[in-house]
């Protein structure tokens, strides 16, 4: 932790930035609540991240406790990084910062969106009914390549997102990141079917899962009424 820059201020707030307010430290946690990812996947989702500064965050993040590095067995045997339990525990604060944000308007800059922030977003703001049948999707964001596969589970609790598709899936959506949070919120597919998506399988289940997703003061549009897709923490 770069003490050297820090408040020294006995305030919880305080020592939470010292531990997560530099640059870039929250969108590595962000990254890692889907679960474990190698450097390279790090970078490739926050690529306007130096490979300098993101190596400084993870190890500040390790010292603090947020972060561990570990070596997958073989067959996959590369190294990992993933959160610890303490550090999982900041995800209802990433969530709250990036659905508190979601009252800013948008910049000309902010044009990327992560494929685990849009997944997040699934995760936070699909909205189940009791009468939820559970049914299993693949989702494939072809602008992340293999990055950009996931398997959602959609139960009367929620949606349970990972980053292990499912082997025999009810539905598979195949889109990209932009035309998936375009639709959020929407009872029609049109807008997937005409932006390219292709969907395999049960379409149902793929328009009950865009049409539950509801991401506050947004439907198709940014929550300021300007068009265009956002993240919870993209």
């Amino acid at each position: 932790m770069p003490t050297q820059r820090g408040y020294r201020q006995a305030c919880g707030v305080a020592r939470g930035l010292d531990i997560v307010g530099e640059r870039w430290s929250l969108l590595v946690v962000r990254e890692l609540l889907l679960g474990p990812k190698r450097f390279t996947d790090l970078q490739q989702a926050l690529p306007t991240a130096s490979p300098n500064a993101l190596s400084d965050r993870l190890r500040e993040l390790a010292d603090a406790g947020v972060v561990r590095r570990r070596q997958l067995p073989p067959p996959g045997n590369v190294r990992v990084y993933e959160l610890t339990a303490w550090g999982r525990g900041l995800e209802p604060i990433v969530v709250a910062l990036g659905t508190w944000a979601l009252a800013a308007p948008p910049t000309a800059e902010q044009l990327f969106v992560s494929a685990d922030s849009a997944m997040l977003t699934i995760r936070t703001y699909f909205v189940p009914t009791p009468e939820q049948p559970e049914v299993t999707l693949r989702i494939e964001l072809r602008d992340h390549g293999p990055a950009g596969v996931f398997g959602v589970r959609l139960t009367s609790a929620g949606a349970e997102v990972t980053h292990e598709p499912p082997e025999e899936p009810h539905a598979v959506l195949i889109t990209t990141t932009d035309a998936l949070l375009a639709v959020f919120g929407s009872d029609d597919l049109a807008g997937l079917v005409a932006a390219g998506a292709a969907i395999i399988g049960d379409p149902e289940v793929v328009r009950r899962l865009v049409a539950a997703v509801r991401v506050p003061g947004a439907t198709g549009q940014s929550s300021n009424g300007t068009p265009g897709p956002r993240g919870t923490g993209g």
